[in-house]
């Protein structure tokens, strides 16, 4: 089986902060401390959780370097006032650099009984599709 070691267990409730932190800074309509918060507790997070080594490793690839720049720019435009411009940047290179994981956690959430159903109910099992990268044909 698989351990969990402290410090991951530390990374996965800062994590877990983190996203509650910009979840409430996008609800409080764009509260830029809450975002600045969250920004830095998801990001210690992930570096608390793969390592500080594998993080910048991960952030740093050729492929991945345009996302990196937006995530970090939307970062850097939250923590200086801008959280509208911020957001939406950091969206952006969230999307490019976790868009190769996707169609993992899709997977994954397909195979839950409650929210499998409701993800191949018609019209939200196109767009799963889509994400997922599901092309069927129609023959």
């Amino acid at each position: 089986m698989l351990e969990i070691t402290d410090f991951q267990k530390i990374g996965i409730g800062l994590t877990g902060f983190g996203v509650a932190f910009l979840f409430l800074g996008v609800v409080f309509i764009f509260d830029k401390g809450l975002l600045a918060i969250g920004n830095i507790l998801f990001l210690s997070g992930i570096a608390f959780v793969i390592g500080f080594e594998r993080t910048l490793r991960f952030f740093f690839q050729r492929h991945k370097l345009k996302g990196s720049v937006a995530f970090f720019g939307g970062i850097f435009f939250v923590l200086f006032g801008w959280p509208l411009v911020g957001i939406v940047i950091e969206m952006y290179g969230f999307i490019l650099l976790f868009s190769g994981f996707f169609p993992v956690a899709l997977n994954f959430l397909q195979r839950i009984p409650v929210l499998g159903t409701l993800l191949s109910l018609p019209y939200i099992n196109k767009i799963v599709d889509r994400i997922g990268g599901n092309h069927r044909s129609m023959v």
